[in-house]
């Protein structure tokens, strides 16, 4: 009786192990694939229970379907102008074919080195038909950092999926830096576009200024000759008025308005230093000597 009670033991604990190793879950963070010998036969995408073949004969791997983030060490590229850049980049990436995953790179580690040279060639490529401009400078239009990223993202999605069974949702670069023996002519490159923009800026200023001075010279002249031009109006009537009023006062009184005269031109000629030589029957003279009639 003993012994029957052990052997029944015995078997319910092998059923049981059995029974273990055929039963599996896969959780919803999970892809996995059932082996036989080795040899991939069924994958699963669905998060649940599931039964396989007990090991050795079946074996399931599993892989984690979350978003991965990858960050390798920053890679030196060389520009269209010959330029040394460092680039630091990071890529968002998930196993979209875990069969293709599995046949391909096994694994995660070995999945982010063959990620890591995809990424370096298609960086290196797209930067190669660039300057250095369109990655370091201070006028916003020159830069292509955007579409350098955008078509790196979309040659490594390519590659990734074709090759590797994973799909890369985007490249991003981090950091842009210079070597160091690059950093000097770049400062020197970026003070010079510095420098011709304010130049440009100050001749545009210059242009601007003889702009404003020509136009109030131009205002300037036209007040001016309005003004003389009314000064002089004003002098007309003025010299008309005047000449009116020496007629009206001739007209009354020719004698009187004569002697006026000739006394406003003693005025003008004679003083304490002038000498006057008049002849006897000079109207000036009789003026003085005899007076007016």
């Amino acid at each position: 009786m003993g012994m029957k009670w052990v052997s029944l033991i015995i078997g319910i604990g092998i059923a049981l192990l059995i029974l273990n190793s055929a039963l599996f879950q896969v959780a919803e963070t999970e892809l996995a694939i059932i082996t036989q010998f080795g040899r991939p036969v069924r994958v699963l995408r669905d998060a649940g229970l599931g039964v396989k073949m007990p090991m050795p004969i079946q074996s399931i791997r599993r892989f984690d379907r979350r978003l991965l983030v990858f960050d390798p060490k920053p890679g030196e590229f060389l520009t269209s102008d010959k330029k040394n850049v460092l680039v630091d980049a990071y890529l968002n990436w998930r196993i979209d074919d875990p069969l293709k995953f599995l046949e391909s790179v096994k694994d995660r580690s070995v999945a982010e080195l063959f990620l890591a040279d995809l990424t370096y060639a298609a960086i290196g490529a797209e930067i190669g038909n660039y300057p250095l401009s369109a990655l370091v400078s201070t006028v916003p239009e020159s830069l292509h950092v955007d579409r350098i990223r955008a078509s790196v993202t979309e040659k490594c999605r390519e590659g990734a999926k074709s090759e590797y069974g994973i799909d890369i949702l985007d490249i991003r670069i981090k950091r842009l830096n210079l070597p160091d023996q690059n950093k000097e002519s770049v400062f020197d490159r970026m003070r010079a576009e510095r420098e011709r923009m304010a130049k440009k800026y100050r001749s545009e200023g210059e242009e601007e200024a003889m702009k404003i001075r020509a136009e109030t010279d131009k205002e300037t002249r036209a007040l001016l000759a309005e003004a003389y031009k009314e000064s002089q109006r004003i002098l007309g009537n003025a010299d008309a008025e005047a000449a009116r009023i020496y007629a009206s006062a001739y007209s009354k009184n020719p004698e009187f308005y004569k002697m006026v005269r000739t006394l406003e031109s003693y005025r003008k000629f004679m003083d304490d230093r002038t000498t006057v030589i008049l002849s006897t029957d000079s109207e000036l003279l009789n003026l003085m000597v005899e007076g007016t009639p």
